[in-house]
Formats: C-alpha cells, structure tokens, sequence
C-alpha cells in the first residue's frame, strides 16, 4: 500500500478507535455526557486521575486523556474548552506505532492524509484536528 493510502487508513482507524472509546465510556458511566467529561470527573476526585474504565485503562493528562485498549493500542486525545476532541500528528503516530502490526509513518504522510479527509476532519487550529461535527 502506498505509504499516504497506509496513513489515511491509519487516521480512520484512530477516529474508529476514538468512537469505540466514547462509546464505552458512556456505558461505563451513564452519567458521561461527552468524552471530555473524564477530565472534569478526575479533577473532581469522582475517579482517579489513572485507572480502568470498562475495558480502557486511562490516564488523565494537562487537557486531555490517554486511553489504552487490552491489546495495548493507545489513543492519546485532548480536549478543546467547548469539549471537542482533538488530536495532532503526534498522537496519530503514536496510535500507529501502539498498534498490535505497528505502522510507522511520516508525519509528511500522516499530514497528507488528513489533508485528504477533509471535511470529515476539521483543522480546529494549525497542526491540531477533530473530528467534523
């Protein structure tokens, strides 16, 4: 596979893994409105800062999250203030790189291949995307 066509594959794979997580956080806590929630249960003592949540391990972090599903693939995702979830280059690379067939790409690639999923992502602000609404 061409080395883009790899990176786009890889970055829907991040958004799947990305809607997985919300969705079995909610089941976890039916009170969680939004993902981003986590954030504001943790610096409220409601959860620890690091621990399980149904079948994620999670760690809360400055503005965002780091989930791990049991296959040790890693979603390193921040928050915006209004609660929208957004990720960079780094984070893409780094789910990449946890996958149980890890692909490496070039951040070139990885840029490119966000580039070509729009408007299913958004650039919220330079080098940062989410998810369009």
């Amino acid at each position: 596979m061409e080395p883009v066509g790899a990176a786009r594959d890889l970055v829907l794979g991040y958004v799947r893994a990305l809607n997985a997580i919300d969705e079995a956080m909610r089941v976890a806590i039916p009170s969680l409105e939004r993902l981003a929630d986590v954030l504001g249960l943790a610096r409220s003592r409601r959860i620890s800062r690091s621990g399980h949540i149904g079948t994620y391990s999670y760690t809360v972090h400055g503005a965002g999250c780091r989930f791990v599903s049991g296959n040790g693939t890693e979603v390193n995702v921040d928050f915006e203030a209004d609660g929208s979830e957004i990720f960079d280059l780094w984070r893409l690379r780094g789910y990449g790189l946890s996958l149980p067939d890890p692909l490496d790409v070039t951040d070139e690639d990885l840029g490119s291949a966000v580039r070509s999923l729009q408007p299913l992502l958004a650039e919220v602000r330079p080098g940062w995307f989410s998810v369009a609404s």
